[in-house]
């Protein structure tokens, strides 16, 4: 879907435009575990692609006892703004990440809890008495909605939990309630970590990749506008701003011919675990094409492929979120790096 929406802005753009030509990434991480200090995660093998993230996980329990605990994985919070829609790699789903998880090469079956909060009130139970599904982009809770009778409408609109829409459906600009509520949805099963034992769990799942369908930090002939920030969230280095500026300089029209993607990768909510720290950490990112530009931060990067680079650490702590940044050629043309 992303593709497609900066496709189509692409056609429209001859030179830079920032305002409303933009989806945003939701920031997605890994496994949370209930606290526990007989439970260490001896490895984490993290993958991370604009098409799939992987994480492979070895647990063990180095205590003479078997241990229960709760895992999770919390999906990030989505906003039912029609004015600001996220990049959602499974549109229709209440699952919209695709989410899959297996322990020990086993499906786990985890369960999905959702909560749906308006001006901070939870509005779960009222929702569903009406039958309006919890998941807020969804052409099902459109549709719920256009049911409601006319005074829960109002009174809905009166409270935030609902927005009056108006849009073209392809008859005419037509007015209707849209989702406005906020949606928290977490998968989470119940583990038994044998004693003295390791436990491997697996996940994978889509991410939400935001974009732009120009450079918002190069333009004009120089580095503005988002530069200073990107600088910080994705440590562009002078290779990179090279690549950047040598793009600009091959476009009679001056500007880089790259759209941006961009993937946030949350790795600081872990650390229920013995120790806090990760024994083994591997990260490997693909760009995805030789032709495409990346930038992320990250200590020792090597490059191991044509579109992959990997880093590892030894008793790691995540202390900082991954930042991922990718421009993709908006023509044929690019030279990666």
């Amino acid at each position: 879907m992303l593709r497609t929406i900066l496709t189509a802005a692409l056609a429209f753009s001859v030179a830079p435009a920032f305002a409303n030509d933009s989806v945003a990434e939701l920031g997605t991480g890994g496994l949370i575990l209930s606290r526990s200090d007989a439970v260490a995660m001896e490895s984490e093998d993290l993958f991370i692609s604009p098409e799939k993230v992987t994480v492979d996980y070895a647990f063990r329990n180095n205590t003479d006892k078997d241990v229960s605990a709760i895992v999770a994985f919390p999906m990030p919070d989505i906003e039912g703004d029609p004015n600001e829609v996220p990049a959602i790699p499974e549109a229709q789903s209440d699952n919209f990440l695709g989410f899959e998880v297996t322990v020990d090469g086993v499906d786990a079956n985890p369960q999905l809890e959702q909560k749906a909060f308006a001006m901070g009130i939870d509005i779960t139970d009222e929702l569903k008495a009406h039958d309006v599904p919890l998941y807020p982009f969804g052409d099902a809770a459109k549709a719920a909605l256009a049911k409601l009778p006319k005074d829960v409408a109002e009174d809905w609109e009166d409270r935030g939990i609902v927005i009056e829409d108006t849009a073209d459906n392809g008859s005419g600009m037509q007015t209707a309630y849209a989702p406005f509520w906020q949606l928290r949805s977490t998968y989470w099963w119940r583990s038994t970590f044998p004693a003295n034992k390791q436990v491997h769990v697996s996940h994978r799942y889509k991410p939400s990749v935001g974009g732009t369908s120009s450079v918002s930090f190069y333009y004009d002939g120089k580095f503005q506008g988002q530069y200073d920030t990107y600088k910080t969230r994705y440590c562009m280095d002078g290779a990179f701003e090279n690549a950047v500026r040598k793009a600009a300089n091959e476009n009679p029209d001056g500007y880089p011919k790259y759209f941006e993607s961009r993937i946030a990768y949350v790795l600081t909510t872990g650390g229920n675990w013995a120790s806090g720290s990760i024994g083994n950490f591997k990260l490997t990112i693909d760009k995805g094409s030789p032709k495409n530009l990346v930038s992320f931060c990250g200590d020792n990067v090597r490059k191991v492929g044509p579109t992959t680079f990997e880093m590892t650490a030894k008793d790691f702590y995540p202390e900082h979120d991954i930042g991922i940044l990718l421009l993709e050629p908006s023509d044929n043309s690019g030279n990666g790096g």
